[in-house]
């Protein structure tokens, strides 16, 4: 048995172990992609360059979007878990999430010296819709997610590009700031690459993220990891094993049909701004329906093993570490691929570098092990919740945030 899992904790064992799978996923898409910089390298033989392609094709198809939808779903589900402990101590825990977040773009600025690709101040910029959303009934909650979930502002460019047809929206602002991060990072030297991606690196992570459409799928799912917490849905039961079946089943049928339109309909376009905005109002609705057929495989495989498989069970650890693991794992990856470190990104492609990844997460899975073998949090975690109970007046307070 773990010795950092016990029975009173082990409701929560299922949201680290996907929470883990996420981040490994995650950390997986960072190293295909060299921590954004795209290089394909020109010593590979033909056989290994057939072989990146497919192993690109299959990751991104599984995992692009996925993971980044799981990780957000629980954070929502996480705030629950924290405003529920503070409300059982008769605390209102509103004003102290929102010096949480603050505290989390703090971590942010951290994170994006070193990566340009930093969703850390985006989580805490998005997650101040969850203190409102707190006292909002279920209904209302399902609601606005579901419309923040069809994408209304790339709808609303489509369709003011349809009724006039001279707007024009490349939806690309974020590409002049990649150019100067990507060069940066390919050629500078650490000062330099440190210097670049506080401005340069952070515009362009959070305008791509803004016209990615994750500004509106993220507080969905962060609206929807709320929700499933306040309805127990992580806690089995046989309630909560009909829900996840049921989930299973309608995104099954759903993924089919929304995947068919954004495959066949996108090549017919020709308008700009519909080419710009249609891959996103559709594309992230068909990520997803796959994340939520992923995570419901996940959780119905968890709640009919008991206490999850062991191939589950292995990320426990790694995702209740995940602001550590997420900060280091960025750090350690632009260390390998980028020019200021090995510079591994000119030699390496899909199949080498997933490889990397691999070799990152088994370092961080041992670490994670070796470190909740003697501690309650990671170090990171637990700064964070040490600086959200801070106390101003000078009385302690001594709540647990998890």
């Amino acid at each position: 048995m773990n010795p950092t899992i016990s029975p009173t904790n082990s409701r929560m064992s299922v949201v680290d172990a996907l929470r883990g799978f996420a981040l490994m996923a995650i950390v997986l898409l960072h190293s295909i992609e060299h921590y954004n910089l795209f290089h394909t390298p020109e010593w590979q033989p033909q056989w290994l360059s057939g072989l990146d392609s497919a192993v690109t094709d299959v990751v991104w198809f599984l995992l692009a979007g996925k993971a980044y939808a799981t990780f957000s779903l629980l954070f929502g589900f996480s705030f629950y878990i924290q405003m529920r402990n503070a409300r059982l101590r008769g605390v209102d825990f509103r004003l102290r999430f929102a010096w949480r977040m603050l505290l989390l773009a703090g971590f942010a600025q951290l994170h994006a010296l070193f990566y340009n690709g930093d969703i850390l101040l985006f989580y805490a910029v998005c997650g101040l819709i969850l203190i409102p959303a707190s006292s909002w009934s279920n209904r209302t909650v399902l609601i606005v997610a579901g419309i923040l979930l069809l994408q209304p502002i790339d709808w609303i460019h489509m369709l003011t590009a349809h009724f006039s047809p001279d707007y024009i929206d490349t939806n690309s602002r974020f590409v002049a700031f990649a150019a100067s991060a990507e060069q940066t990072a390919m050629n500078g030297n650490l000062l330099q690459t440190l210097s670049n991606n506080i401005i340069n690196g952070q515009l362009y992570s959070n305008f791509w993220q803004v016209e990615a459409g994750r500004i509106c799928q993220t507080p969905a799912l962060f609206l929807l990891g709320m929700w499933l917490g306040r309805n127990e849905m992580f806690v089995k039961s046989q309630r909560s094993m009909r829900f996840w079946q049921r989930t299973l089943l309608l995104s099954l049928l759903a993924f089919g049909p929304l995947y068919l339109l954004k495959t066949f309909i996108s090549p017919m376009l020709s308008h700009t701004t519909w080419v710009s905005h249609f891959g996103i109002a559709l594309g992230l609705p068909v990520n997803f329906t796959l994340m939520t057929i992923f995570v419901s495989l996940f959780v119905i495989c968890w709640f009919k093993k008991g206490d999850g498989y062991r191939f589950q069970r292995i990320s426990i650890t790694y995702g209740r570490m995940s602001l550590t693991n997420y900060i280091t794992q960025s750090i350690i990856g632009v260390t390998l691929f980028y020019n200021f470190g090995l510079g591994l990104f000119r030699y390496s492609g899909a199949t080498i570098s997933m490889l990397i990844g691999l070799g990152i997460i088994l370092l961080q899975v041992w670490w994670s092990n070796g470190w909740l073998s003697t501690h309650r949090q990671g170090p990171l975690e637990a700064l964070w919740k040490r600086l959200t109970w801070l106390s101003f007046n000078r009385v302690s307070n001594p709540i647990a945030t998890k």
